[in-house]
């Protein structure tokens, strides 16, 4: 039966629905102009996060699924700081008022790839131009390959209390299909100087569904990273889509697992990281019991945002940098993605956003649903459209997506409740996708669902 399921529903390529709609609903007609007015109505006491792009690497992962571009030189790197912080300068003029700053997120790319008397800079600009709140979140992506002592201890002194660090896969013949060799030791002395200087939080990220990846791989590196003590995971199947990432075809599509295996490798990541004490949040992440996000997930108030799993409530997301999104009241904006033309933008003087997307009440009726789905595996769809003023038949009727679901056997629908069985999570983005009213208007290719 879970063959079946995964034939029919996990080689779907379906949103991650990290936002909603989805950013092939984005469009010219929110540009630049909507931003501004919506960062003028910003109230006082607002509660806001932060999102730096970093779009630099010193070498590309055949795997990566991100904006970034390769560099061996700092002159690059220095010049787009140099934007960055003239677009600070842009946003902070044009907001109604100091936002509250209880998130701040760096991205990439490689966030650390930047001297660390830079870093402190962003951040000590940043205080100046935000109201940052006591007890807030600094978050930093890192590669462990490239992060310095002096680095560490920036961040450290900056007040990061947050590192996610790619780890992928620690099977040497996985690491060479995929041109990041990464030790484990190299790894383990990155935990050290980041526990050294301070920084609370450890996330590690893993992959299945690489090439020549095989489960007792999966379950080798999990069992590694577990000794690490890290307090969150986050395990991702790869998605190989070499018509939008070009360098994806220097992967050996031959070696590539199938859907089924690519389940039995996230499968046997969850037993492990089980078995050591983790708790499984969503559909790929993990936390120790006392973690924020395991706390979060426990009493309801998990959420999901662009970074994925998260504590972050806020509703108000002011991306920077190239290809950066950010989310207000209203809607989302995104930046433009060449960082030539985002720093011609900024140059000019003008907001860097190219498109976005005015949210309208159905919008937030079925971003609320989804969000639910994605966090919970269930969700009441008649509470939720009672509170908003909507009638809950219209989400079921006709709903030939939710309807073959649950014919299929993998979910239950009961007084307007929809809920996931628990062996049947692997397909929860096709469960969110028939409340998705866009998923049959876009052409855009998404990744696979498995």
């Amino acid at each position: 039966m879970q063959q079946a399921l995964i034939d029919k529903y996990g080689e779907a390529r379906l949103p991650r629905y990290t936002s909603y709609p989805t950013a092939p609903a984005f469009s010219p007609v929110v540009g630049a102009g909507a931003y501004g007015d919506w960062l003028s109505a910003i109230e006082p006491d607002t509660e806001a996060s932060l999102y730096l792009h970093i779009p630099f690497c010193r070498s590309m992962c055949w795997y990566c699924g991100c904006h970034t571009t390769i560099t061996q030189r700092d002159e690059p790197i220095l010049d787009y700081i140099d934007v960055l912080r003239k677009e600070f300068d842009l946003v902070s003029g044009k907001t109604g008022a100091r936002p509250q700053i209880r998130h701040v997120h760096f991205g990439g790319g490689t966030p650390t790839i930047m001297q660390p008397e830079e870093f402190s800079a962003l951040i000590a600009l940043l205080r100046t131009r935000f109201a940052f709140t006591s007890g807030m979140e600094i978050a930093v992506e890192i590669d462990p390959r490239t992060l310095t002592p002096e680095m560490a201890a920036a961040l450290g002194q900056s007040g990061v209390t947050r590192a996610s660090l790619g780890v992928q896969s620690f099977d040497p013949v996985v690491q060479k299909a995929i041109n990041r060799v990464q030790s484990e030791a190299q790894t383990m002395e990155a935990v050290v100087r980041l526990r050294e200087a301070g920084v609370g939080g450890i996330n590690f990220d893993l992959i299945y569904g690489l090439p020549h990846q095989t489960v007792a791989s999966c379950i080798a590196t999990a069992k590694a990273a577990v000794a690490m003590r890290p307090e969150r995971f986050a395990v991702f199947g790869y998605a190989h889509i070499p018509s939008f990432k070009k360098h994806q075809r220097l992967i050996d599509e031959r070696a590539l697992p199938d859907a089924a295996r690519r389940i039995e490798q996230a499968e046997a990541i969850a037993e492990t990281l089980g078995g050591a004490g983790y708790v499984r949040i969503g559909l790929d992440h993990y936390a120790l019991p006392g973690d924020s996000l395991a706390l979060a997930a426990r009493h309801g108030r998990l959420h999901r945002n662009f970074q994925g799993y998260t504590t972050d409530a806020c509703t108000t997301l002011i991306g920077f940098g190239a290809s950066a999104i950010g989310r207000m009241p209203d809607g989302y904006i995104q930046n433009e993605v060449p960082p030539g033309l985002y720093a011609q933008r900024i140059a000019s003087g003008h907001l860097a956003t190219v498109k976005g997307y005015r949210l309208t009440a159905e919008d937030r009726l079925r971003a609320e649903i989804i969000e639910r789905l994605m966090c919970d595996f269930r969700v009441d769809a008649g509470a939720i459209a009672a509170r908003r003023g909507f009638e809950v038949a219209p989400l079921f009727e006709g709903n030939v997506r939710l309807a073959a679901l649950k014919e299929d056997g993998a979910i239950d629908i009961h007084d307007g409740i929809v809920t996931v069985r628990q062996d049947h999570r692997f397909i929860i983005r096709a469960v969110a996708a028939a409340f998705d009213a866009y998923i049959d208007q876009s052409a855009r290719t998404h990744s696979k669902a498995a």
